[in-house]
């Protein structure tokens, strides 16, 4: 058999995050130090089997600092070579820390702190000075992204993240017209077990490490039940919006567009809103009213939009003038196995 070529090299994934606060009107990050390496760099570490790069990250992070955070907007991708041949790739988000009583930590696994072999050193720095202690230029590469991001008035963002529900027993199998009425065949469809419940739990570790803190629901059953997990594990009232169900959306879209505009202006807390299919092209037009048409090209605009199970996670900021513009868009379908 001919030798692998370049391309078949595995691929090293890793995650990290660039946490930050202001600090009497200054720009500071949280930098570790490596005893192994004899470094500073921002926190990361290797996608464990199984698991999300988001989750990794604020796994990571929690390993290596002690600070619990929730994930902003994404930055750059970092890609180098490694030693042996193969490739690294590791993705970074802006984050902040969260508040000890946020809901979202009772819906995350606990960690292990890293040892003092590993990391010696954690340090809130200012920007100017994070810059010459880095001691890679990647590293000193992205905090210049960041940078710029809070100079322009676009790092400081708030969550809303749009869910569409897990998979559900096809309507060939589920409606009995004889037994219920059509619209309450449609409301009570269930999730499948061996696809639509495990995405549902597979949903609990994504939505914490944004740090949610408020799901709003369609009431049918497969809506409600995709969210419910996380609600439960954070410890959450799961809040029904009846103009969110096909239904309603079919009679009024502008109710469930007016829902969704509401969410997408609050800023109090990272908020997900879960519903179907026929309603996501009027939250999709909701969040073009917010969004640059450069921003929108990076999402589909055709249906199905987003697939059974799968999130889009909208981060939003208030520009110059008073402006709220969403910054930074990113789509994502939960790994199964996280949530088991």
């Amino acid at each position: 058999m001919a030798g692998k070529s370049n391309t078949d090299k595995r691929i090293v994934r890793a995650a990290g995050a660039l946490v930050w606060r202001e600090s009497k009107g200054h720009l500071e990050v949280l930098l570790v130090h490596r005893p192994g390496y004899n470094d500073w760099s921002f926190p990361k570490g290797k996608v464990e089997p199984r698991e999300s790069v988001r989750t990794c990250a604020v796994r990571e992070v929690a390993e290596e600092t002690g600070v619990q955070i929730a994930l902003g907007q994404p930055l750059d991708t970092i890609r180098y070579k490694l030693s042996n041949g193969s490739r690294k790739e590791v993705h970074y988000w802006a984050a902040r820390e969260l508040a000890g009583d946020c809901p979202a930590l009772r819906a995350r696994t606990p960690v292990k702190p890293a040892s003092a072999s590993e990391i010696d050193g954690v340090e809130w720095v200012r920007a100017r000075r994070a810059r010459n202690l880095l001691s890679h230029a990647l590293d000193r590469d992205l905090l210049g992204s960041l940078v710029d991001l809070w100079e322009d008035g676009k790092l400081d963002t708030w969550t809303f993240v749009l869910v569409r529900h897990a998979r559900a027993v096809k309507r060939s199998v589920w409606n009995r017209p004889k037994k219920r009425d059509a619209e309450t065949d449609e409301a009570t469809r269930p999730l499948t077990r061996d696809q639509g419940e495990v995405r549902a739990r597979a949903l609990v570790p994504v939505l914490a490490a944004y740090g949610v803190a408020q799901v709003m629901t369609s009431p049918w059953r497969r809506c409600f039940d995709t969210v419910a997990p996380y609600t439960q594990a954070a410890g959450i009232e799961l809040v029904t919006e009846p103009e969110l169900t096909e239904a309603a959306h079919a009679a009024k879209p502008k109710a469930a567009r007016k829902v969704v505009s509401k969410v997408l202006r609050r800023r109090d807390v990272p908020v997900a809103v879960c519903t179907h299919r026929p309603v996501l092209p009027t939250v999709m037009e909701a969040i073009s009213d917010y969004a640059p048409g450069k921003l929108l090209r990076s999402v589909p605009d055709r249906d199905p939009w987003l697939k059974t199970g799968e999130i889009m996670v909208v981060h939003m900021a208030r520009r110059p003038r008073g402006r709220i513009r969403a910054v930074a868009i990113e789509k994502q379908r939960p790994v199964l196995s996280e949530g088991r």
